[in-house]
C-alpha cells in the first residue's frame, strides 16, 4: 500500500499549481490523502515528542493522570460536537508542554494537539480552552496544517518523509517547525468559526470562548502578548467574527463550570 504513495508525485509545475490553489482555499483540495495526513502527523508527533522529552518539558501521561484526565475531558466534549470530519480516522492526542512562559498551542496534520502550560494558566475559563482547542482542532480536521507544510516545506520533501526516504535530520526541521507555522488570514477566520461550530455542537461550551483569548490578549499588549499570536496573528476584526457567528447559533452566553479549569490550572 505504501508504494501506491508514488502515485500521488506530479510533475514539479503542476504540484506548484495546485499547492497555491489549495494555500488559498480553506479545506479544499490536497496533495496528501487522509492515510498520509495520519502517517505523516505521527512521525511529526513522535519526533516532537522526542524533542520536548530531552528538554524535561513533555509531561508524561504516567506521571501527570490527574491534568490529563481533566484535559481530556474538554477535547472530548469538542471532539463529541458532531461536526468533526475525521473524528474516528485521526487518532486526536493531546500533549501538554511544560513551558509557564509559553503561551501557545499548535496541531500536526492528521489530529494531534500540543498545549502549552503557560497557555492554560493565561486563559480565564474552561470556555476560553475549549475555543483555543476547537480553533487547533480544525486546523487539523480542516487539513490546515497539511496545506501550509506542503507551501512551508514543499510536497516532495513530506512525501519522502511519509515513505521514509528522507533524512532523520529533515525530520527533526520539520517537527519543529510544525509548532511555529503562521496561517494565512483565509484559515484562521475559517478556524475560528469552526471553533465556534464545534462548540455550539457541545451543547456545554459558550462559544465564542475563542474570542475570550484574543479580548485578553488585545489588553495585555506590549512584550507580553501570547506567543499564539504571533503563529495565529490576528487579521483585524477576528474578536467580531467569533462573536457574530456565535450569536448567529445561539450559544454566545452559556454558563459553564470553571471548577475542572480551575484545578488544571492550579496542577500544571
Amino acid at each position: 500500500m505504501r508504494r501506491s504513495f508514488l502515485t500521488l508525485l506530479l510533475p514539479l509545475a503542476g504540484v506548484a499549481a495546485l499547492t497555491t490553489a489549495a494555500i488559498h482555499k480553506p479545506a479544499q483540495f490536497s496533495l496528501f490523502s487522509i492515510q498520509q495526513d495520519i502517517e505523516l502527523g505521527a512521525q511529526v508527533a513522535r519526533q516532537t515528542d522526542s524533542t520536548y522529552r530531552a528538554k524535561g518539558q513533555l509531561l508524561e501521561r504516567s506521571r501527570n493522570p490527574r491534568a490529563y484526565q481533566l484535559l481530556d475531558g474538554v477535547v472530548k466534549r469538542v471532539l463529541d460536537n458532531g461536526n468533526v470530519k475525521y473524528r474516528t480516522q485521526f487518532p486526536w492526542d493531546v500533549k501538554i508542554i511544560k513551558d509557564d512562559a509559553v503561551q501557545n498551542a499548535f496541531a500536526t496534520p492528521g489530529g494531534h494537539i500540543y498545549v502549552y502550560s503557560g497557555l492554560v494558566k493565561f486563559l480565564d475559563n474552561e470556555s476560553e480552552l475549549a475555543g483555543i482547542l476547537g480553533h487547533e482542532i480544525a486546523h487539523s480536521d480542516r487539513r490546515h496544517s497539511t496545506q501550509m507544510l506542503q507551501k512551508q516545506y514543499g510536497t516532495s520533501l513530506l512525501l519522502g518523509i511519509v515513505l521514509g526516504n528522507r533524512s532523520n535530520s529533515q525530520l527533526v526541521q520539520l517537527a519543529a517547525g510544525v509548532g511555529q507555522l503562521k496561517f494565512s488570514r483565509d484559515y484562521e477566520l475559517d478556524a475560528d468559526k469552526y471553533s465556534t461550530i464545534y462548540l455550539n455542537g457541545t451543547r456545554y461550551y459558550d462559544c465564542d470562548g475563542a474570542a475570550g483569548f484574543f479580548i485578553k490578549a488585545e489588553k495585555q499588549g506590549g512584550g507580553g502578548t501570547p506567543e499564539f499570536l504571533s503563529t495565529h496573528p490576528n487579521p483585524g476584526s477576528r474578536i467580531t467574527n467569533i462573536q457574530k457567528s456565535a450569536q448567529a447559533l445561539g450559544c454566545a452566553s452559556r454558563s459553564v463550570s470553571n471548577t475542572n479549569f480551575a484545578e488544571l490550572k492550579r496542577i500544571l
